[in-house]
Order: structure tokens, then C-alpha cells, then sequence
């Protein structure tokens, strides 16, 4: 059993007291301390993330979270189980609708939102009827179990044989675009509406159109308000990439662009990059900053994350 919990500065203060004598010799990434209680492991990381692990960790959860509620009366409980996820996540598998799963669809995903560096990368791609059995074959089924490794051995087949449109915003141009009038999500409306009414035009017959939902349909279509072609009649769905094969496609090409061109843009700066917006994010940033100059994260990143005022202080720091 795993249950995670987040706690406030006051609570990871009472933690890292309280467990002070109970510590590992070794600590993860990230992490302040990794300690044995009973049966259960404890991991405290810098982002106030608390890992309970063992049998008895609903118990010691449920300790250190009645902690966080008298300590922070007014602050929402944050705590997920992993048993319950797995019963969540089986139920949502269940749910999977075979008219649209066997059916003739277009779906479309993206990728690099989540990440600092790197572009968002959106792709819509077509699947008929006559292509599922391919697909599940190279185990598109599963695709959230395909690793980066594989993602470049398998889209190479992929894209011989499904039809499909993608889409590259740079970080310069997302920089350009971001504003108090256009979110993250408003972007991705755009992008997303671009690709469909792209690959639609070419295709047929389609059944369906499925887009994996990020946001609600009437707030999808008022982003798209100002759009003058927009795409309709789409179903939208949670984790669609388990539930349809198109959207499965989809998500891997973008995941496959997006690889080929963060690396291209580790070698454009010689140096590695992580992915993601961690700790090790902000190094690299920071490393970005002292060779090349700030305005290189104007190209490289997306500013209005919350590593660029990190890496700024860390500049300032250093100074």
C-alpha cells in the first residue's frame, strides 16, 4: 500500500523532527529524509510530498494527516491512496465504450505542456477499422506502458501505415502567445481544433472524433470563439488514449516529435536536459542563465512557469 500525502512548511517541521532518529542512512532525490516506522517507510521530499509505504501506512498516514488538519484548519486535505487509484483506474478501463473503440476515428493529444523545456507538441491522427489489429499487435493498446525507447522503435511503423497532422509550438512562439487572455488551456484548444479540421478534410469515413479532455466541452468551444473553422461533434473523453486508438496514435507521434526535438535543443546549448519542471529543472535553467544569458530561456522555456522566478533567485544568489 502507498499513500501520499502533502503536507504544509509547519507539518514537514513536526516530521522532520519527529523522525529524526528513525532515518535511513541513504535519502532518494529530492528528498529531505526517507525513515522506517513499523512496518511502514517514509519519504519526506522538499516539495512538502509525504510517501507512506508498507501494511501499516494508512495508519501513519492518517496520523500525519489528523497532524496537517490541526495544524492547518482552513487548508484542504490533499491524500491519495494507491489502492483506491488502482480500483479507479480498473473501473475506468472497464468503462471503455466499443463503438468507439472498433470504430473509424480521428483522435488527437499532446505532449510538453508539463514540461519547462521543450515545445507542446499536438497531434491528431486517423485510425479505420481496418488498422486496430496492427495496432494492438505493436501494443498501442497499452501505450501508457511504453517507454521512450520503445515510443522511437514503434512510431517509425505507426506513421508508415496512420495518417496523421502535427503541430510544433516552440517555447518562443508559446512565450509570444501566453497572456492573461490566452492560458495554457486556450492554446491547447487552438492547437488542437488546428490539427483535427486539418487531418478531417482528409480522411473519411469517420465515426467518431475524440479528443482526451483537458477541459470542459462548453469551455473547449469558447476558446474557440474567435476561431473562424471550427471542429465539431467531438466526444470527449478521460484518459482517452486507454480508450481509443486514434487518441492512443495520437499521443505517441507527439511523444515521439517532442523527443527528437528536446534533444535537439540539449545539443543546441550542449548540455542535458530534464524534462518535467523539477528541482533539476531549475539547475539547468540556471546553468542556461550563466552561459548564455537570460534571453535564451525565451527560447528555450516556457516563462510562466514557476521555474523562471526560481531560477531568477538563484541567479541572485549566486551573485
Amino acid at each position: 500500500m502507498t499513500i501520499t500525502l502533502k503536507v504544509s512548511d509547519n507539518t514537514k517541521e513536526k516530521m522532520i523532527e519527529y523522525f529524526q532518529d528513525k532515518r535511513r542512512p541513504k535519502t532518494p532525490p529530492y528528498a529531505i529524509f526517507q525513515a522506517d516506522e513499523e512496518d511502514t517507510v517514509v519519504t519526506l521530499y522538499e516539495s512538502g510530498k509525504a510517501v507512506f509505504q508498507g501494511v501499516s501506512a494508512d495508519i501513519d498516514a492518517m496520523m500525519w494527516k489528523e497532524m496537517e488538519r490541526h495544524l492547518n484548519p482552513n487548508k484542504k486535505i490533499e491524500m491519495t491512496n494507491s489502492e483506491n487509484k488502482e480500483k479507479k483506474e480498473k473501473k475506468e478501463k472497464q468503462t471503455i465504450d466499443p463503438n468507439i473503440y472498433y470504430a473509424n476515428t480521428i483522435g488527437s493529444d499532446e505532449v510538453g505542456t508539463g514540461d519547462y523545456f521543450g515545445p507542446i507538441v499536438v497531434t491528431s491522427a486517423y485510425v479505420s477499422k481496418d488498422n486496430i489489429a496492427f495496432l494492438e499487435e505493436l501494443g498501442v493498446k497499452d501505450s501508457k506502458k511504453l517507454n521512450d525507447t520503445k515510443i522511437m522503435e514503434i512510431v517509425p511503423e505507426i506513421i508508415k501505415r496512420i495518417p496523421y497532422y502535427s503541430l510544433i509550438l516552440t517555447n518562443k512562439e508559446y512565450n509570444e502567445k501566453y497572456s492573461e487572455d490566452i492560458n495554457m488551456n486556450k492554446i491547447k484548444a487552438i492547437l488542437h481544433n488546428r490539427v483535427l479540421t486539418n487531418l478531417k478534410s482528409k480522411v473519411e469515413p469517420i465515426d467518431y472524433i475524440v479528443v482526451d479532455q483537458f477541459a470542459k466541452p462548453f469551455v473547449y468551444y469558447h476558446y474557440l470563439k474567435e476561431t473562424p473553422n471550427v471542429c465539431r461533434n467531438i466526444t470527449f473523453l478521460t484518459k482517452a488514449e486507454d480508450k481509443c486508438l486514434s487518441v492512443a496514435c495520437a499521443s505517441l507521434i507527439s511523444r515521439y516529435i517532442f523527443i527528437k526535438e528536446f534533444d535537439k535543443l540539449g545539443q543546441s546549448v550542449g548540455m542535458f536536459l530534464p524534462k518535467g519542471a523539477g528541482n533539476a529543472v531549475d539547475d539547468a535553467g540556471y546553468k542556461i542563465v550563466q552561459q548564455y544569458g537570460f534571453d535564451k530561456l525565451k527560447e528555450m522555456a516556457k516563462l510562466n512557469f514557476k521555474n523562471t522566478e526560481k531560477i531568477k533567485n538563484y541567479k541572485k544568489q549566486g551573485d
